[in-house]
């Protein structure tokens, strides 16, 4: 008996390990890795998503919740079903505008599975590759891939949907991370920045203690030449969502080894603004408040010192796994740091403190991590040097691309990659970009790797691009955008046996185009009208009324 039992198991186990077999293997759980899947799975093929944690939707419902949307008029497809769906979820017909692009993340997650189940991708969670050894491949052609818990997957096509781009770089594809110099691309944007003035300090804080001791969340390096590359990495943060409803608010968290001393130069920075403004800031000053449905609110970077842990994402890209989940801890560590402190501290005014305490976490949002969110705010970490490098110029001047696959329109937007010690001996930021640009096309070569580097991956959301064009195609409608065509794209590989360099473009764009994919920018007739009255005329007066 106890033979036979043991016979079993071993057969089971044997079970276990043989190779999963399917069409279609993304990796990554992102909002663009959710498109991917869905697309690829409603083309008819069999399509598994792995998630290395425990949610869908990446930043899309990691409390990023005021959708980045530029223009709307470009955003289509599997985004704009996306949004239409969240829209349908609070019955946002009812104000004639079927959108919702502001939502709650629990909503938003809801949606996401409820596209995945539909179309009968199966969903695996908690499996993550292998370090160093989780891809293998023949050639040109990645063949299968290992999970940390031994499963192995093999498929004809293989999506990198993560922000990290682990299986690209295990599957030797070229890629970079940083800043590129201004030289190497032509790009006036590039590198260190000769000017930062937004999100930088108003009044002057030096940036040492009365003990000549650099304060903290300062950097003694040298901030480099204007448009010099480096290696720098912009700022990462926890887009919070919060609540100011007493029914399901939950106090601001005290972090583990939590040290006011960190927050010094916040403290001298609200101090002196005190001053400059003859009163004390509100909340918004200090954090961008942007409400969404149900009471509750968007938190982002808002200011010279605010949620951006500045210098503490360079080690990201990258690193090793332990490395990154040092990291983010420490962004976990550094953020509820930052609001602790304002809620808190003696030396935060009165009324600030009072209104960060009448904001919290929301206990009906992420409740398996604390009600704080489940995904770390990588804005931007290794990018895939493929077919086609997306450059400033694609942004600005060369808009339109024969292989369009859909449209950004979002500005270039970099927030700060350094605090440094000016020669005046204040503090200074550096890094933020905002420059508006025209609605563009996105190429589909800029997902793809280079052909002899690999024949059957597909990469939306570390696509190949400068830091410059980064900073504007990175906008989560966008990936969902890029993913919508990385899995059609995927279909007519298959189909065609034939590497995802090869696919017939046009086919491509057809399929899109049948699935409301945008190509072209429109402005919506009654938007266009309305910017005129605004441009032309005086705002009308508030009417008055006698309710007695």
């Amino acid at each position: 008996m106890l033979r036979s039992l043991g016979l079993l198991l071993t057969v089971s186990a044997c079970a276990l390990a043989a190779p999963v077999e399917v069409d279609l293997l993304v990796y990554g759980g992102t909002a663009g890795g959710v498109t991917t899947a869905v697309a690829g799975a409603r083309q008819g093929l069999n399509t598994v998503l792995i998630e290395p944690r425990a949610h869908l939707g990446g930043m899309a419902t990691g409390g990023l919740s005021r959708t980045d949307v530029g223009k709307r008029e470009v955003i289509g497809g599997l985004a704009l079903e996306f949004y239409w769906r969240v829209g349908e979820r609070y019955e946002m017909r009812r104000f004639l505008n079927p959108v919702a692009w502001f939502y709650e993340p629990r909503v938003g997650e809801s949606v996401f599975s409820e596209m995945l189940r539909e179309a009968g991708v199966k969903v695996l969670f908690h499996r993550r590759l292998r370090e160093k050894d989780g891809v293998a491949k023949a050639g040109a052609r990645i063949t299968e891939v290992t999970m940390e818990n031994g499963e192995v997957y093999r498929a004809q096509v293989f999506a990198d949907c993560t922000y990290e781009g682990d299986l690209m770089a295990q599957a030797k594809v070229s890629y970079t991370f940083g800043r590129e110099s201004i030289q190497q691309y032509g790009e006036t944007l590039a590198g260190v920045r000769d000017r930062t003035p937004k999100h930088q300090f108003l009044v002057d804080i030096p940036a040492r203690g009365a003990d000549g001791k650099l304060l903290p969340e300062i950097s003694a390096d040298s901030v480099g030449i204007p448009g010099q590359a480096d290696k720098r990495v912009q700022a990462y943060n926890f887009r919070i969502v919060a609540t100011n409803n007493p029914a399901i608010r939950v106090p601001w968290p005290k972090p583990r080894g939590y040290d006011a001393k960190r927050y010094e130069l916040l403290a001298l920075l609200v101090e002196a603004m005190r001053k400059k403004l003859d009163r004390p800031q509100v909340f918004h000053e200090l954090t961008l408040i942007a409400n969404i449905p149900n009471q509750k609110a968007d938190f982002n970077n808002q200011g010279a010192f605010s949620t951006d842990y500045l210098g503490g994402s360079y080690g990201y890209p990258d690193g090793n796994y332990k490395q990154r989940e040092e990291i983010w801890q420490a962004h976990i560590d550094y953020v509820q740091g930052y609001y602790y402190f304002l809620a808190n501290d003696p030396r935060v005014p009165a009324t600030l403190r009072q209104e960060v305490r009448e904001w919290g976490l929301p206990k009906d949002e992420y409740e398996d991590s604390g009600h704080w969110p489940h995904q770390l705010y990588v804005r931007e970490a290794r990018r895939m040097v493929g077919e086609y490098v997306l450059i400033q110029k694609d942004l600005q001047t060369d808009r339109t691309k024969p292989d369009a696959i859909g449209m950004g329109s979002y500005n270039s937007d970099s927030h700060n990659v350094q605090r440094f010690v000016n020669p005046k001996g204040l503090a200074e930021n550096e890094g933020d970009m905002q420059v508006p640009v025209q609605p563009y096309q996105i190429p589909y070569r800029m997902l793809l790797p280079k052909r002899a580097e690999a024949a059957n991956l597909l990469v939306p959301v570390c696509f190949s691009a400068s830091h410059v064009a980064y900073s504007s195609a990175r906008m989560e409608p966008q990936y969902m955008i890029i993913g919508h065509a990385a899995g059609v794209a995927a279909a007519l590989a298959i189909r065609g046996r034939r590497p995802v360099q090869d696919i017939p473009v046009a086919e491509l764009q057809k399929i899109l185009k049948s699935q409301a994919a945008v190509f072209e920018y429109v402005p919506y007739p009654q938007q266009e009208a309305l910017g005129i009255l605004r441009r032309n005329l005086a705002p009308p007066q508030p009417m008055r009324f006698n309710w007695e």
